[in-house]
């Protein structure tokens, strides 16, 4: 027997070390330029490592969770994690400074999907709610890195902090090692016909091309909000910085909510609120003329964008209980393809035709999502 409280915290443990790896280059790499010498181009190429190693992790962990169970993925995942970690802190070389980015896209992107896929898995209901709190540990290890960063910088060097975030994530690791996880679903292995036909499922890829655009959705807004304001309201590039981590105060604070106050409302009633949070957002940001009209779209934005994961997971983790593990990964895979494509796709309009059309561009993807999640709402008999 296992206790689904400690499994649930184990994986809320897993989910901030993903935040936190999801953050720490873009934090660290001007003093990864310093320290290894590393000019425009180079600096560019690291941020084109971390995706594939989650890539490759959101694909792998899937079937070896429902074959093998999470304690041991889990663990090895956080090592992995840990090793590159503790790499970045102290390698001379750039070739290994690559190599060691690698491996923590790798572990995180397993520990992302496997901790998903483990609420899901334990949550006999409430499977949205509940992945909603596990998404409330990404924000904070997202928010929380560049905190610590920033107020540590004067007494601290990033390479030592960097190196203590090694040493919890080996915590962590020694912490899934101890408990016990619930049993693998398909411990005599998962026949290659129903991998197949699993991956052919309408319902699935609706799920996942609907997280494919969100996934898009979240990266555009990540990676062009700033230059989006400087270029529209002419403020300093550090103010626009500032405004984005309201984006994500907003998110970590919808996905709170969903599940604790809004625990109890349908998939339907939810993305109600999800898509009328994303268009009043994005409303105001077209409309506002400035900053603090730029903070409220952005805080309304994230709070929308918030809920598209988790309600998604939850339908998909109710759909697919006994290969769950492996949908997560077909799932994961499309969505991280989306947000490389879409930030494709909108570097194309930027250059063309100006940043100012990313909030048209916005516009577009929630009208794909809107008509998507009716099509998948309907086709999985989820309107309550």
């Amino acid at each position: 027997m296992y206790s689904k409280k400690i499994v649930f915290w184990s994986a809320c443990a897993g989910m901030l070390l993903f935040g936190i790896c999801m953050i720490t280059l873009g934090s660290i790499v001007t003093d990864l330029r310093t320290r290894l010498g590393l000019d425009e181009i180079a600096a560019g190429t690291l941020f084109s490592i971390l995706p594939t190693g989650i890539l490759t992790g959101s694909l792998l962990f899937g079937p070896i969770a429902d074959r093998k169970g999470y304690r041991m993925l889990l663990a090895v995942s956080a090592v992995i994690l840990a090793a590159g970690f503790f790499g970045i802190a102290f390698t001379g070389s750039e070739l290994m400074l690559k190599f060691f980015i690698l491996l923590v896209g790798l572990g995180g992107g397993a520990i992302n999907g496997a901790t998903n896929a483990l609420v899901a898995d334990i949550s006999e209901t409430g499977k949205g709610a509940n992945i909603s709190l596990l998404g409330v540990f990404y924000g904070v290890g997202a928010l929380g890195m560049p905190l610590i960063l920033g107020l540590m910088r004067n007494s601290l060097s990033s390479e030592t902090i960097i190196a203590a975030v090694g040493v919890l994530t080996l915590l962590i690791a020694l912490f899934f090692l101890v408990i016990k996880f619930p049993p693998p679903k398909q411990s005599k292995g998962i026949p290659f016909r129903e991998t197949v036909k699993l991956a052919g499922n309408g319902s699935l890829l609706l799920i996942a091309f609907f997280l494919f655009f969100q996934s898009g959705f979240e990266g555009i807004i990540n990676n062009w909000t700033t230059t989006y304001i400087t270029t529209r309201l002419g403020t300093e590039q550090s103010t626009a910085l500032f405004a984005l981590t309201f984006f994500v105060a907003g998110l970590v604070a919808m996905r709170l909510l969903t599940g604790s106050l809004f625990r109890g409302f349908s998939s339907l009633r939810l993305l109600i609120i999800t898509f009328s949070l994303i268009i009043a957002g994005l409303i105001i940001l077209k409309l506002g003329n400035s900053y603090n009209f730029s903070v409220a779209g952005l805080i309304l934005l994230g709070a929308g964008l918030a809920g598209g994961f988790p309600i998604m997971l939850g339908i998909a983790g109710g759909l697919f209980a006994e290969l769950s593990g492996t949908a997560f990964s077909i799932i994961f895979f499309i969505a991280l393809i989306g947000n490389t494509i879409i930030n494709f796709l909108m570097g194309l309009v930027a250059q063309h035709f100006g940043v100012t059309h990313l909030l048209t561009f916005a516009f577009a993807e929630t009208l794909i999502m809107i008509i998507l999640s009716a099509v998948i709402l309907n086709k999985t008999r989820h309107i309550k």
